[in-house]
């Protein structure tokens, strides 16, 4: 498994696959309110993601964004629709098959580095020998082996991060979800995140699904970015981002990348104007 995530077959072998890594099906999500109205925070939301894509959903704040990510994780039940990874239905939390990594970096501070990588691996039957050739490898795939033994109260806010992301790839999740994970940190930390998840995801190829309200940051990260609408929460566009793979941080100053922002900050002030 180890070496499958490590050395993934070729992008053009995924395009045609008949099935998506990640199905959205139909979701809406209501809550009761006082009186026998209901507040509809989602609206029949639709879409999929293919093996090995890096896909990004933007909107504006109270769009639904966490919240449609949080029923993608079984951390919330939808009202109406469905999830799907590899086809199978979603019916609880993340496990082996969804990874999680939040603004927060929800790190337990009485554990070591290497022991919150470890943390997830306790609950599966391994051996502890495989534990541990396997958090010493994600350790290092996330450049932090010399912080084995630290506490994330030694750690600076970039590191933590990195911690949380090797703690969810040690499970080897079929599909990586990230809640604005770069949110917290200040601008030049936040790109330097950037690169760092991009360079890892060129190593792993993993399917990533991941919400932001950074514009720049979408489209640098992605292969394709879903616009949300909000009032209540509906996807109103799906924009291919037509870049190379490999991208370095002056991509953001080409014609090309100004030209998907363009696109983008029209579809959210659209979705304004109509509200």
């Amino acid at each position: 498994m180890l070496n499958q995530l490590v050395n993934p077959s070729s992008t053009s072998e995924f395009t045609s696959a008949p099935v998506a890594k990640l199905q959205v099906k139909q979701i809406s999500k209501t809550y009761p309110t006082r009186g026998k109205q209901r507040l509809t925070v989602l609206n029949n939301v639709s879409f999929q993601i293919f093996p090995r894509e890096f896909v990004c959903l933007v909107g504006a704040s109270g769009c639904g964004k966490s919240t449609l990510l949080n029923i993608i994780a079984g951390l919330t039940p939808p009202s109406t629709g469905e999830v799907c990874v590899d086809a199978v239905a979603v019916t609880g939390r993340p496990g082996s098959d969804r990874g999680m990594v939040f603004q927060g970096y929800t790190l337990y501070p009485w554990l070591t580095v290497e022991q919150n990588v470890a943390f997830g691996l306790q609950f599966q039957k391994m051996p502890k020998a495989e534990q541990q050739d396997r958090v010493r490898y994600f350790l290092d795939v996330v450049g932090l082996t010399q912080f084995a033994k630290a506490y994330p109260k030694q750690l600076s806010g970039g590191m933590k991060q990195r911690v949380a992301i090797a703690r969810a790839l040690a499970n080897e999740p079929a599909v990586l979800l990230m809640d604005e994970p770069f949110g917290a940190l200040d601008a030049q930390t936040k790109e330097q995140m950037q690169e760092f998840l991009l360079e890892l995801w060129e190593k792993t190829h993993v399917t990533v699904l991941m919400i932001t309200h950074d514009i720049e940051e979408a489209i640098y990260l992605s292969q394709r970015v879903y616009v949300m609408g909000a009032h209540p929460g509906h996807i109103r566009q799906e924009i291919s981002i037509p870049l190379p793979e490999h991208r370095e941080l002056d991509i953001k100053l080409t014609t090309e990348f100004v030209e998907i922002k363009r696109q983008i900050i029209h579809s959210l002030h659209q979705q304004s104007a109509s509200t």
